[in-house]
């Protein structure tokens, strides 16, 4: 299994004094992060794209291409690139690009975009919300498959087979779907024989297991084989002991949850809830390391998947306390989950 973690660089106050950053040093903090990622042997590193205040990282691709600079291995990914709002010509070219300076270390994780600042911003009706994504992936996968297309929808020009460049040295390049419970989003997903990101960030695990499920079928009976990937995208914390990461995490991912919470119309996060879902069968991989091995090696025996990425940055953390969570995911979690999969 490929394990990593995945911020959208939150920019907050810190709810506990009132304290906060300049976006300049979060973004420092952000390559930092990286780095530690990959001299701790992780796997993945995620970015999202976002266009809000409290969430800096417009362009996944230009933050991974400063990751790409300082690192050699770990494999760099947006979380999500928001392919409905986007022109799949620009991302296409963007990841290309990042592909070449990584050495062929680049993917695509394409989202509808479960925020929605990008639509009024760039011109879209959020009333086109699923034909937006259904026609952008289906032209993103057009051109990593052809230098020159042909093609015509309703939300682009047309192309007349003009070439796109640059190439990228993987062929073809990685594009994942991600996806937060939709059942028509996995079944596009697996007809289009495209891994799938799950996002399980609330609820019981054991809900999703149809939903994967269904995407698996539908792989399959659209003749994709061998069966694509499956990654599962949580929140989680790790420290010592399994109060002192509840009590850390704790403000500020209710801080985070509840702003979009007020959004939304979310009833406020409770601290019973947050506990709770901390435990074996909860979304959260808050916890000891070794509670966040037991619920990896729980899930997979739900899921089966193939890669395992989780998201440290719910709400301002302090720097120091996310740099020991991705230790101790690298150095404790990542060597005890491979060793148990190698042996079963």
């Amino acid at each position: 299994m490929e394990i990593g973690v995945y911020t959208f660089a939150e920019l907050q106050e810190d709810p506990l004094d009132g304290h906060m950053i300049s976006p300049e040093q979060r973004m420092h903090d952000l390559i930092e992060e990286a780095e530690l990622a990959e001299q701790v042997g992780l796997d993945v590193f995620g970015v999202g794209e976002h266009h809000r205040e409290d969430l800096i990282v417009s362009s996944p691709a230009v933050v991974l291409a400063a990751i790409a600079a300082r690192t050699e291995r770990l494999r760099l990914t947006s979380a999500v690139s928001v392919l409905s709002s986007d022109d799949p010509v620009r991302v296409f070219q963007d990841f290309a690009t990042l592909d070449l300076l990584s050495g062929g270390r680049a993917e695509i994780m394409a989202g509808r975009g479960s925020f929605t600042e990008s639509f009024p911003l760039f011109g879209f009706d959020l009333d086109d919300y699923d034909d937006l994504f259904d026609e952008k992936l289906r032209l993103l996968l057009r051109l990593r498959e052809d230098e020159h297309v042909r093609w015509s929808g309703r939300f682009r020009t047309a192309l007349d087979g003009e070439g796109v460049y640059p190439r990228p040295i993987q062929q073809p390049l990685p594009v994942w779907v991600a996806v937060g419970g939709a059942p028509e989003s996995a079944f596009r997903a697996g007809t289009l024989g495209l891994p799938m990101a799950l996002a399980i960030i609330g609820g019981i695990p054991e809900r999703f297991a149809p939903f994967v499920q269904l995407y698996r079928d539908a792989a399959s009976d659209a003749g994709h084989d061998p069966m694509p990937p499956v990654s599962i995208n949580s929140h989680g914390y790790i420290a010592a002991t399994e109060q002192e990461a509840l009590d850390d995490s704790w403000p500020y991912a209710a801080s985070m949850m509840n702003r979009i919470g007020r959004e939304r119309g979310w009833q406020p996060m409770q601290r019973e809830h947050y506990d709770a879902a901390s435990r074996l069968r909860g979304a959260n991989f808050v916890g000891t390391p070794q509670m966040v091995i037991d619920k990896i090696l729980f899930q997979h025996e739900l899921f089966r998947h193939d890669r395992f990425l989780v998201q440290f940055t719910v709400g301002s953390m302090p720097h120091a306390k996310i740099m020991r969570s991705i230790e101790l995911l690298g150095t404790e979690v990542a060597p005890a989950v491979r060793t148990a999969l190698g042996a079963a």
